[in-house]
């Protein structure tokens, strides 16, 4: 279960003020996850991919799925809400560049996720872990199909696209295996 249907859905439903706080926070926090890096060869790791999956975790697939869709209209608006903006363009012609399929990513990974956890999948750190690691396959399917539209569908969609990515990756699946594992652990036996 998603660990917001562990502290709210198990005891009735979310009020709609409820939802839309909770949307706008993860929204937020979708934005700084863009602005700030960690230094990390060959390149710097940002932490929207581990916040896109953690909104799974904490939401479920829909109030994820709308948190995501929050982000991306901000962001489709104009409001420098993506990494690297507003230096490398804002609205609509940032998310139709090479990077548009990883935003489309984004939404189909948090609600994977959110649906995969909210299936039972997520139990223990090897579960959590998995379904992390499922996630970031999904992001990643039209992140590089899109990709590929740009610089080619041959050995330099990976090299620009995946293998730069790769340590980070295993990394932020690994934290949030642990992290969202122990979390959901502590939930349940406050529950």
């Amino acid at each position: 279960m998603a660990f917001l249907d562990q502290w709210t859905l198990a005891r009735g439903n979310v009020r709609p003020a409820t939802s839309l706080l909770l949307v706008i926070a993860g929204s937020l926090l979708l934005t700084l996850s863009a602005k700030y890096q960690v230094p990390l060869a060959p390149v710097p790791m940002s932490l929207q991919t581990l916040v896109v999956i953690g909104l799974g975790f904490a939401l479920g697939p829909v109030l994820a799925g709308a948190t995501v869709l929050a982000y991306l209209a901000q962001g489709a608006a104009g409001l420098p809400v993506f990494a690297g903006t507003p230096q490398l363009g804002a609205g609509l012609p940032y998310m139709m560049g090479p990077t548009g399929g990883f935003l489309v990513g984004f939404l189909l990974a948090a609600v994977a996720a959110g649906a995969m956890v909210r299936a039972g999948w997520a139990r223990g750190p090897l579960g959590a872990t998995a379904v992390a690691f499922a996630a970031t396959v999904v992001l990643y399917l039209p992140g590089l199909a899109w990709l590929g539209a740009y610089v080619g569908f041959d050995a330099r969609l990976l090299q620009v696209g995946l293998y730069p990515f790769l340590l980070g990756d295993a990394i932020k699946v690994l934290v949030a295996g642990i992290a969202f594992s122990q979390v959901g652990r502590l939930l349940s036996r406050r529950g």
